[in-house]
């Protein structure tokens, strides 16, 4: 699939316009970012969470930098056959990184299905 930076933004600004108040609202000093590719310039990693989960803010306070969630627009294209297909991954990659935030790691994300 095909799309160009612009077009995947908006995309991916709409999923984040259709998650649950409740999940996001909870959401401080995060921002979200899209990158072509990870660093290591694979197509193996959709999404990452660069920053300290909820449960490890003890440490954190006034004047950290903003955590990221970063959407990786390769390797969802290269998953996706289609708009509707890359739309449902980017969901699931934005919950799965949220749920990072929370501090709700890959196991227990594997058994909710979100992994």
């Amino acid at each position: 699939m095909q799309l160009d930076a612009e077009a995947f933004e908006a995309i991916v600004v709409d999923e984040l316009d259709q998650l649950p108040d409740d999940m996001v609202d909870g959401l401080e000093n995060v921002v979200f970012v899209v990158e072509d590719r990870p660093e290591d310039g694979s197509l193996d990693l959709l999404g990452l969470y660069d920053g300290y989960a909820l449960t490890e803010r003890d440490r954190y306070g006034l004047g950290e930098m903003p955590d990221r969630i970063i959407l990786y627009r390769e390797p969802l294209l290269a998953i996706s056959d289609d708009e509707q297909q890359l739309r449902d991954e980017i969901h699931v990659t934005l919950v799965h990184e949220i749920a990072h935030f929370y501090g709700i790691d890959d196991d227990r994300l594997h058994e909710l299905g979100w992994a």
